[in-house]
């Protein structure tokens, strides 16, 4: 459980938004987004508030380094998922991406991208979002689920992931591309990869029975088992309730896998057992943020890159 890994991060970019508000640009396509009705919008931008804070607070008490960035922009409503317009790589590699709605174009952020470049070594930025000019979109990895040790991306088919991006982005980064259909229940495209699986050091959640076609299934179950990995399975309502929108962190003690609360009850003993073997179960209340239709994962942007002077506590950078 202590032995590091390349699959999870030590840090994080978080964004705490003042005007938290569930997208009426992405409802059509995502399926996991709601309104909450009972409570007025500045509460439900409150309660946002807090849940990000709480979050950020308990993942710097575990270890992660937490960068968080404030917005107080009332145009980005979905600012608080900047996984989907940035990446970090390895090597100093850093990713910005093609956003398919028109307000979350404006989430992308010079501040971040300095913070990264001051704080760690960055060698290049690969700047993908210009293909927004010809409607073509990736939208990080919300669209990509990154096996950064077998070197794999794996894609679902949707508005937001574009192949001939997703093929370009494989290119430079190197990565092999697999790419899928998976559906809901009324047989709408999943809209991010992410809601459906995530890979960590020794296993791997997956909604196998959302992919459609049944020899793809087999297959991407048979690649992740290649790599080692103990496969666990997800239904239909797990995932719904976000159990497959985590991510492995490599916290003070070992590893961690971070996951909303609501996603961490939705499992059972067995699955919980499993993931325990590898890491430990770290939950946060984001009941509020997840009216939005992401999760805990959505909500981190994990840092894979090498500090340019190795800290001696957990960073939590606060900036305007």
């Amino acid at each position: 459980m202590s032995r590091q890994s390349v699959q999870a991060p030590k840090g994080v970019v978080m964004i705490r938004p003042r005007h938290f508000t569930p997208n009426p640009m992405t409802a059509a396509d995502n399926s996991f987004q709601s309104n909450d009705e009972k409570r007025a919008a500045a509460a439900v931008a409150s309660a946002a508030y807090d849940e990000v804070t709480l979050m950020a607070e308990g993942l710097a008490a575990a270890g992660v380094t937490v960068h968080v960035f404030e917005d107080r922009a009332m145009t980005t409503p979905d600012s608080v998922f900047p996984n989907n317009w940035f990446s970090t790589h390895s090597g100093g590699h850093v990713a910005v991406y093609p956003m398919y709605s028109a307000n979350r174009q404006k989430e992308r952020r010079g501040d971040v991208i300095e913070m990264l470049k001051n704080e760690y070594r960055v060698q290049d930025i690969i700047d993908y979002s210009g293909l927004e000019k010809d409607n073509v979109f990736l939208e990080g990895t919300g669209a990509m689920v990154l096996d950064h040790i077998g070197r794999v991306a794996y894609a679902i088919r949707s508005n937001r992931t574009n192949e001939l991006a997703l093929e370009r982005f494989c290119t430079h980064f190197n990565f092999e591309p697999m790419v899928f259909d998976a559906i809901d229940r009324s047989g709408r495209p999943i809209y991010h990869t992410n809601v459906l699986m995530c890979i960590g050091t020794d296993f791997a959640l997956l909604g196998a029975q959302m992919i459609s076609d049944l020899r793809r299934r087999q297959e991407i179950i048979a690649r992740l088992e290649e790599t080692g990995r103990q496969v666990i399975e997800l239904s239909i309502g797990e995932i719904e309730n976000f159990a497959g929108n985590a991510i492995e962190l490599e916290g003070r003690e070992g590893r961690i896998l971070a996951l909303s609360a609501r996603a961490e009850g939705a499992l059972n003993r067995e699955q919980i057992s499993t993931i325990e073997r590898s890491a430990k179960l770290l939950s946060f209340d984001v009941s509020t943020i997840e009216l939005a239709g992401g999760s805990v994962r959505c909500m981190l942007a994990g840092i894979h890159l090498s500090r340019r002077a190795a800290p001696t506590e957990h960073l939590l950078f606060a900036a305007e």
